[in-house]
């Protein structure tokens, strides 16, 4: 039963916990590290790592995410960005690298970002991602669906993201059509992926939409502002948990209709990753961990996307600093420092094999531990 707690007379709240809050706990097997499978797939899409890059302007460009996708991750660009306002955005990307701590840097974003979007150079961005030779995926806000959804899905892309900081199966609305998810998802013939969300109930209305999967989190890094702008925080163990025993009842419910959780927020380290599977993801999203690496269009500068509002920005900037490797290094090692941001699935790999695991779906049958 979840630890309830009285907060004052009259007003109760559920007790939480971030990735930080528990620990794996090994099990009395233990497992060589060469006979460990990182694999994960999602709908016909098999993938070698259970990584999703975070669709900011920061880490996905098309290259970027090719490059991703050849490693064996699934690379997101996001058709609301930068990519699908500019010909060739190289310029401004390497402006808003070279933005100090004293610059006004959410101003520029809102002006640079003020740009309108091109379906052209979506269509565009979709040949440069299907030339690579990998899975083409791209994100889209729920606001924005209805408009671009038919230049996307024209241009011929393989998995359809619908990102927002929190997305519901019922936004209801007085003034625009609102986008009804099921209906929208039943048309398709593509997977889709819908999120955030961060509680039991939101997480089985996504679920019950038709989604592959199904983004749990906000993005929350040290960076976010979402807490400070709307007063939302996410304890993602519990988020991640409560996702999970919504995906097994929603198994039960449709006899055996599985849906993918990935865990968007608080993952910097191969521990965090480790930890967010344990708790029941199928893989992660990263963000600013992958804005370390080389192969970062914005050249170690950091913002979500959020981070650009026009109105309510929810995300600062953070200025460049040196890259600490190729992307293929930051992934896979070798690691020359002992604080776990570089042989990020390395690591994941060792944790499965200390626990004695062979695959994800029996790594998250993981024992943990609450220390702190």
């Amino acid at each position: 039963m979840r630890d309830v707690v009285e907060i004052g007379l009259g007003k109760t709240a559920q007790r939480g916990y971030h990735l930080d809050d528990i620990a794996i706990v090994p099990s009395r097997r233990t497992r060589d590290v060469d006979d460990v499978s990182t694999g994960w797939q999602l709908d016909a899409y098999q993938f070698g790592i259970p990584c999703v890059g975070h669709p900011s302007d920061a880490t996905m460009s098309p290259a970027s995410a090719v490059r991703l996708g050849q490693l064996g991750g699934l690379g997101v660009l996001n058709v609301e960005g930068l990519w699908t306002r500019y010909e060739n955005p190289t310029k401004v990307l390497e402006e808003l690298a070279g933005l100090d701590e004293e610059a006004p840097a959410t101003k520029r974003l809102q002006e640079v970002y003020a740009e309108p979007i091109r379906p052209d150079l979506i269509t565009e961005r979709v040949r440069e991602l299907r030339d690579g030779g990998g899975t083409v995926a791209v994100r889209v806000s729920p606001q924005h669906t209805l408009a671009l959804a038919p230049v996307i899905l024209d241009a011929g892309v393989d998995i359809l993201v619908i990102q927002g900081t929190i997305v519901s199966a019922e936004h209801v609305s007085t003034t625009d059509e609102p986008l009804n998810l099921k209906e929208f998802i039943a048309d398709l013939d593509l997977p889709v992926i819908v999120g955030g969300c961060t509680d039991y109930k939101t997480a089985l209305h996504l679920m019950r939409t038709g989604a592959a999967g199904v983004i749990v989190g906000i993005g929350g890094d040290e960076w976010s502002t979402t807490e400070s702008v709307l007063g939302i925080r996410v304890p993602m163990a519990t988020a991640i948990a409560d996702a999970a025993a919504a995906r097994r009842d929603y198994l039960d419910e449709t006899g055996g209709r599985y849906v993918h959780l990935i865990a968007d927020g608080d993952i910097r380290t191969s521990g965090d990753i480790a930890k967010a599977l344990g708790c029941g993801a199928d893989a992660v999203m990263l963000g600013e961990p992958l804005s370390l690496c080389e192969e970062a269009p914005a050249g170690g500068a950091w913002w979500h996307s959020a981070a650009s509002h026009p109105s309510l920005p929810r995300g600062a900037f953070e200025t460049a600093g040196e890259p600490i490797g190729s992307m293929e290094r930051l992934l896979f090692g070798p690691a020359d420092e002992p604080d776990g941001q570089l042989n990020l699935f390395g690591g994941l790999r060792r944790a499965m094999a200390k626990c004695g695991y062979r695959d994800l779906k029996e790594f998250q049958k993981v024992g943990l531990v609450l220390d702190r």
